[in-house]
């Protein structure tokens, strides 16, 4: 039996139908990993799930001329894209990783390939990049040219489900409100076979950030033409929860008063 964990979403705002309708999805998925044998230690339930083929699945990201094109990728942390960041090191790429839960005043990772401590695998991750980025500030990124995601479940149509925590949409808004992504960044995931849902399976909000592009290990969707339009720039603070902004130190400067 899988063990039970907290909800990601218990400090997450809207309406209590919808949370409970993308729980009901988070649960489906995991077990889906979980009993197709697909879910990679430390198991599926309660996180962005690492997968059997993420390394195929970075390959085929790796193969695609959008990826060719970007020199600077911002990635999600997970154990799932650690192959799309590590790859993004091999390739020249600069790449910055968000701090997990967004829990610092600088919350993101700047990794230089150019100035590493170790090798890319081991840079790539969380532990390494503690050796090998620095910390920095929104302000002190660059703009992005390929930005990649972690998701539970993603949709033929674009439409993306974290685990329920919220960071990803919040750092693309802080990010887009900085004028570092735009139209013309490109959004993608990598993700297993079962945790493709088709159209309109996925529910969306305002604040949803959706994807140009979802890929598995055995295919690349393209979801350009039927994915909803992406969220306006900025932080939607009517969707935070006043525990939300008080956890991130980042939300929390941007609401005092200047």
């Amino acid at each position: 039996m899988p063990r039970r964990v907290a909800r990601h979403d218990r400090d997450a705002g809207g309406a209590a139908e919808l949370l409970a309708a993308k729980a009901a999805l988070r649960d489906e998925v995991w077990a889906a990993l979980r009993t197709g044998g697909a879910a990679r230690f430390p198991g599926a339930e309660g996180r962005i799930p690492n997968f059997v083929g993420a390394e195929a699945a970075a390959e085929r990201l790796r193969a695609m001329a959008e990826w060719r094109r970007a020199a600077t990728v911002k990635a999600n942390p997970d154990s799932a894209q650690l192959p799309v960041r590590q790859r993004a090191l091999e390739d020249g790429k600069v790449v910055y990783m968000a701090v997990p839960r967004l829990a610092e005043e600088d919350p993101f990772f700047l990794l230089d390939p150019d100035h590493l401590a170790e090798p890319p695998r081991r840079a790539a991750s969380i532990r390494g990049a503690t050796r090998s980025a620095r910390r920095v500030a929104v302000a002190d990124l660059a703009p992005v040219d390929l930005v990649v995601m972690g998701c539970v479940a993603a949709g033929e149509d674009g439409a993306r489900l974290g685990k329920g925590g919220g960071f990803a949409d919040l750092e693309f808004a802080l990010a887009a409100a900085a004028g570092l992504v735009g139209d013309r960044t490109v959004v993608v995931t990598t993700v297993h076979e079962l945790q493709v849902r088709p159209p309109g399976r996925i529910p969306m909000t305002a604040h949803d950030v959706p994807l140009d592009f979802v890929v598995t290990p055995d295919r690349v969707i393209d979801c350009r033409r039927s994915r909803a339009a992406r969220p306006a720039a900025g932080v939607h603070w009517d969707e935070l929860t006043a525990a939300k902004i008080d956890a991130i130190p980042l939300l929390g400067a941007l609401r005092r008063p200047r």
